[in-house]
């Protein structure tokens, strides 16, 4: 499923942390009110708990996005969910739990075809959580999940090890990269770029590498022309909205010339 996307000019949107813009991130409600928007792809984190039970959760620890303190493998998966994920993003989100990564394959089984991005977080046990997870998507279609990482030894393990899509980041930006032809690059399938360092000159470099381009975040109309604007049509959004919209007029326009869908199936994006 995910070839789909190879060189593809259609918007393609994934809700980053789910709704993040709008809705406590990385919370079961953040994921379902962006497959509502009808986002493309979830992008989502995974660490391990105390218990190794792989968690959906983006920090180190619990200090920012819950009413806890304290790093995120000092608990239980059961002492996790007992925290308050949602009050620190608005009152009325109060009560809002962090979801195992288990609880969110559930609801996304009423969504087969929504694309999965992966992201593994740089942690000592990172490769352990990587297997765990890949483990538990063993009935899922693996060309629908990409796997994403900061941490470029857990890039390479996914690659060599299962044979997996990955994405990574430019070589600053990434812990254990290793240079050369051989290196990190060449076990990446994609290449996520931040609207901070996204040029046309970057995404040229990277094709070049023959590499698939993405861009993260886009959140407003003028940062997703801009994004277009270098070339990029695969982008990762806190709001999924503008890009949404544009790439809905894109298409309009597309098929009203021609008639034809570049992704096949269901117009997307």
């Amino acid at each position: 499923m995910i070839e789909r996307l190879q060189d593809c000019e259609a918007v393609v949107v994934a809700g980053h942390r789910g709704y993040k813009s709008n809705y406590p991130e990385n919370t079961l409600l953040a994921f379902e009110q962006a497959l509502k928007l009808g986002v493309h792809m979830l992008e989502f984190d995974l660490r391990l708990s105390k218990d190794n039970v792989i968690m959906v959760i983006h920090d180190e620890t619990v200090d920012r996005t819950t009413d806890g303190k304290g790093k995120v493998g000092d608990f239980s998966c059961k002492e996790l969910q007992r925290l308050d994920a949602g009050r620190w993003f608005a009152e009325r989100f109060a009560g809002l739990r962090i979801p195992t990564f288990e609880e969110l394959c559930e609801l996304l089984k009423a969504y087969p075809d929504v694309l999965l991005n992966v992201e593994i977080k740089p942690s000592f046990n990172a490769i352990e959580a990587a297997g765990g997870a890949i483990a538990m998507l063993k009935n899922t279609d693996f060309g629908a999940v990409r796997f994403t990482s900061f941490d470029a030894a857990v890039l390479a393990h996914i690659h060599d090890a299962y044979g997996l899509k990955t994405q990574g980041f430019p070589q600053a930006q990434m812990y254990n990269f290793v240079p050369g032809d051989n290196g990190t690059y060449s076990k990446m399938w994609a290449v996520g770029i931040s609207m901070k360092l996204l040029t046309p000159e970057l995404v040229e470099q990277f094709r070049d590498m023959g590499l698939q381009v993405w861009c993260y975040c886009p959140d407003d109309l003028k940062s997703v022309y801009y994004a277009l604007g270098c070339g990029v049509t695969l982008m990762t959004c806190n709001n999924p909205v503008p890009a949404l919209e544009i790439g809905r007029h894109r298409e309009t326009l597309r098929s009203a010339k021609n008639g034809r869908n570049p992704l096949g199936g269901a117009t997307v994006g």
